[in-house]
């Protein structure tokens, strides 16, 4: 039955956002692969799975995947710009692909992909969307007609922790990133301080008016100056 195996893989996801949020794993590539891996695990039918992002640009890639199946169908939806994983970015909450050899939908991918895969099914969910990108959860099976309604549910209860996780990560990475760049910028202000002596304040905006004079990051501003400091010569 759906209900007991919804339940419990409600349960298992939220257990491993908890392990998310307490290890705050430094790698968010792996940690997304192997939540993919688990998403792929949890679904009956799936044989692969992958996390697709796409941005207004046209730009497609696979930030997650579980093999190179999945990479495969990421790339043609690349090239041919259609197929279910951008339509459920874009537009839709949730797309299926019923039978791959007979969907009238995205004629080029479903041809590539039936010439170049055994993927015969698909269901992809959208996972967010923003003002520069979308992303999707995506699965994958070698049968045709594999996720019927109850596997659409439990895909979705999928998605929608997969998501969680995603913010999860990408807000730890983001400060991660954060205080990296605040370091980089009190090291070159350090430096301009002795290099110039000028206190910490005239130090900054030192650093942000040559930021702004030649239109360079903060924080790239810092790294040139870190790496344009003399190196100390060893006493004799």
């Amino acid at each position: 039955m759906l209900i007991p195996r919804r339940d419990a893989v409600a349960l298992r996801f939220a257990e491993l956002l908890r392990d998310l949020e307490r290890s705050q794993p430094s790698d968010t590539e792996t940690a997304l692969r192997e939540l993919t891996s688990n998403a792929a695990a949890a679904l009956p039918g799936a044989v692969s799975a992958s996390i697709t992002v796409a941005t207004r640009e046209g730009e497609v890639k696979s930030v997650a995947a579980t093999d190179s199946v999945a990479d495969k169908i990421d790339d043609i939806q690349r090239r041919t710009k259609q197929g279910p994983c951008l339509e459920a970015a874009w537009e839709q909450h949730t797309m299926r692909i019923r039978n791959i050899e007979t969907e009238q939908r995205w004629p080029v991918f479903c041809q590539e992909t039936q010439q170049n895969t055994d993927i015969r099914s698909s269901l992809a969910f959208q996972l967010f969307r923003n003002r520069d990108a979308m992303g999707a959860l995506n699965f994958y099976s070698d049968v045709a007609d594999a996720f019927d309604d109850d596997a659409v549910e439990l895909g979705l209860i999928l998605a929608t922790h997969t998501a969680v996780a995603w913010n999860l990560l990408v807000r730890d990475e983001q400060f991660r990133s954060a205080l990296a760049s605040r370091d980089l910028i009190g090291q070159a202000k350090g430096i301009l301080m002795e290099r110039f002596g000028v206190d910490a304040a005239g130090a900054f905006g030192l650093l942000r008016r040559l930021s702004q004079e030649s239109n360079t990051p903060l924080v790239d501003l810092a790294e040139q100056v870190i790496e344009s400091r003399p190196e100390e010569t060893p006493p004799t």
